[in-house]
This record gives structure tokens, sequence and C-alpha cells, in this order.
């Protein structure tokens, strides 16, 4: 497969369209995707790979890598997790937490210790069926979890052990009513917003994004408002833009990636034209995980079908994106993508051919080199690196 040529179709949302409504003393957070550049050099990192245990996976794959050449060493295995398909940690780097993607879903913490000396906290029910993406608020209190499988979204408190409490609530996507082709509401990811402020749940078989508040008092949420997406789009997966003004939503059933204006205001996102991926025809490539280095100047965007990844330029201060190209992930099926904390390192879990793939990133062009062979890891959909 070779590297495509270099596109010129850009995409760009209005920034008025993110004006907002100016904010006291805002919040500064971590974004999911994003990370930064500014971080003392280490030699080594922890990584953890999520997989399913119900498809041969092992369980929670434990590994180090070398942030200077990228290579992968396994350390063992963390089992009696159930299908930990997707993983988060806590801010304060002391707990891991994964989802349970069963029909009767469960999120579970995990203490993690020293030289790998990581403990089962226990599990705690979703509410749901098949959840497949958690995150942590910012502030650490709460978990948020997305259950594919009902179309719902959950909360957790997280108590100062890092253990889960008695769900506060779940909320069913019951509107916009699916499209064509659709069989009802799947959640498929929730993440908190750069202003900290509202919550959004990527919800792939109603075409839509919605938003919500946290009271961060009961751990319940209230929507605020949602956005639409062409019907058939099947929206996957978002990251935002370090300014907090505009995110990139891919659309794993008609092949695209939208940038999305966000409004910190009233929590409104606004996609834009969505613009293809360069990676084959829509329903034939199912893009997955878009991440952004932590300067907001690329976003790589990770095709399963094509095995490819799609690297583009961002522009007008985050408004637009312009295809640079596609380079093959050399594996099967990558599901997800994760930068190494330094931005320094691109991870893909290559689900078919049970595989992690680590690229070189220059931190100048964005541009990926494969840093060697891809590590064999069983079932891999998730990997972490800390």
């Amino acid at each position: 497969m070779g590297v495509v040529a270099a596109a010129v179709a850009t995409v760009a949302v209005p920034a008025t369209a993110a004006a907002t409504a100016s904010r006291t003393a805002p919040t500064t957070v971590p974004v999911t995707g994003v990370t930064a550049r500014s971080r003392q050099p280490r030699a080594t990192g922890t990584l953890f790979i999520g997989t399913y245990t119900s498809s041969g996976g092992p369980g929670i794959g434990l590994a180090s890598y070398d942030t200077s050449t990228g290579g992968i060493t396994g350390t063992g295995t963390l089992q009696g997790v159930g299908d930990p398909s997707y993983l988060a940690a806590h801010p304060d780097g002391g707990t891991l937490y994964a989802v349970n993607e069963r029909q009767d879903g469960g999120v579970t913490a995990i203490a993690l210790g020293e030289n790998g000396d990581h403990t089962v906290l226990g599990t705690r029910g979703t509410g749901g069926s098949s959840p497949c993406h958690l995150s942590v608020h910012p502030g650490g209190r709460w978990l948020l979890s997305a259950n594919y499988g009902s179309g719902n979204v959950a909360v957790h408190p997280i108590e100062t052990s890092g253990a889960l409490g008695e769900r506060t609530d779940l909320v069913t996507h019951t509107e916009p009513a699916p499209g064509p082709g659709q069989n009802g509401p799947h959640a498929h990811q929730i993440v908190t917003s750069p202003d900290g402020a509202h919550v959004l749940a990527v919800d792939l078989g109603t075409d839509s994004v919605h938003t919500y508040r946290l009271d961060d008092t009961a751990g319940t949420l209230t929507r605020v408002s949602y956005a639409r997406l062409p019907a058939g789009a099947g929206p996957r997966h978002l990251v935002f833009h370090p300014s907090g003004r505009f995110a990139y939503l891919a659309n794993e059933l008609n092949n695209t990636i939208a940038v999305c204006a966000y409004d910190p205001g009233t929590g409104a996102l606004t996609p834009g034209e969505p613009l293809p991926t360069g990676a084959g025809g829509a329903g034939d490539s199912f893009p997955s995980q878009p991440v952004i280095t932590g300067d907001g100047a690329f976003v790589f965007l990770a095709n399963r079908g094509h095995n490819s990844l799609s690297r583009f330029a961002v522009e007008d201060n985050g408004a637009g994106l312009r295809l640079l190209d596609t380079v093959p992930v050399g594996g099967d099926y990558p599901r997800q993508l994760a930068l190494s904390p330094e931005g320094t390192l691109l991870f893909a879990a290559n689900q078919r051919s049970n595989a992690v793939s680590v690229f070189h990133v220059d931190q100048d062009s964005g541009e990926l080199a494969a840093a060697g062979d891809p590590f064999a890891s069983p079932v891999a959909v998730c990997v972490l690196p800390l």
C-alpha cells in the first residue's frame, strides 16, 4: 500500500460559529487525545493494552516502551477483567479504569502499584450493555462511560482510593431518531470539553453528538444541546483542538472527518462539511480514532478497512483541516490510536493482526516513520501509553 499523494481539500467552519461568552477563570483540563511536549526527558514509559478476552485476549497487556526508539517490551498480563476493550487513567496516575464490553456491562477500577504490582479494586455495573468507552472527568471525582449496545451513558463516583461507587446517573439517547440503516442509539464515546463545563457523548446510531452539563455534586447529567450529522455518517470519536473552540469528529460509516465549532458558553457543537479521509470510499474504511498533537498542528486518524493512518494539517487556528497523506499502519484493522505523553511516538492497536504498531512523529512536519516491527499482542484493541 503506497502513500497517497498530498491532498488539497480543506474544510473549515467559521470562527464566529465558535464565539463564546467570556468566562471567569476558565479551567485548564487534560483533553483526550492531546499530549504536551514540555515534559522532562525520560528513558521509558509504561504501556497498557486493552483486549477482548472473549475473543482470545489474555486480559490487560502490561508493557514498557523506550521513549527514544519506540521499542516495546512486554512485562506481563493483568487478568481478572473481562473484555477490557478501552482504558483510561486517573489524572493522579494512581488508578486505571477499564470497560467490560459485555452484554451486562461494567467498569472496573485497578490500583496501579510499583513494579507492576497492580490490584483490581472492583467492578460496577454501567446499567447498559457493551460499554466501549470511558473517561475520567478532569476533577478526578467522576468516571463517565458510554454503553454502545444500549445507547446510553453512565456516571460513577470515584472514591479517594480510586475505587468506584454506585452509579449516580444513566441517560439514554432517545432522540434524534436513528437514520436509515441504523437500528437504534449506540453511544460510542464520552469526553469532557476543554473548558471543563460540558460532557459530550458521540452516538453512532443516531448520527448525533449530545452535550451535557455534569452536576459536580450529585453526579448527574443534564442535556443542553445535540448536534446532527448527515444521516448514515456514523460518528464514532472526536478530539478537541487545544484552543477549546474546535473539535474533529471521525464518522466511521461515510468515511469522513468533520471540523466542528464548539461554543464553551452554551456547549453547542456545530459540525462543518465532512472531509474525505483519503482512505477509500464510504462504507469500506471505517475510520476509528482521531488524535491531535499537543500544539494543535496535526491530526492523525486511523482507518481500519484501509489499514492506514491519515495525516491532516490543522489550519485557520483550528477551523480547518487539510489532508496531507496516508501511510500504511503496518497491521490489520487499527481500532485505536494514542500519542505518548511527549508527543514523539504514535501507537496503533491493530485488532486483527494482533499487534501494536509504533511510529516516530516528526515534531515539525508531523510525518510518521515506523519505529521497527509491530509488537505482538493478541487482540490488541486499545493502547494507553503513560
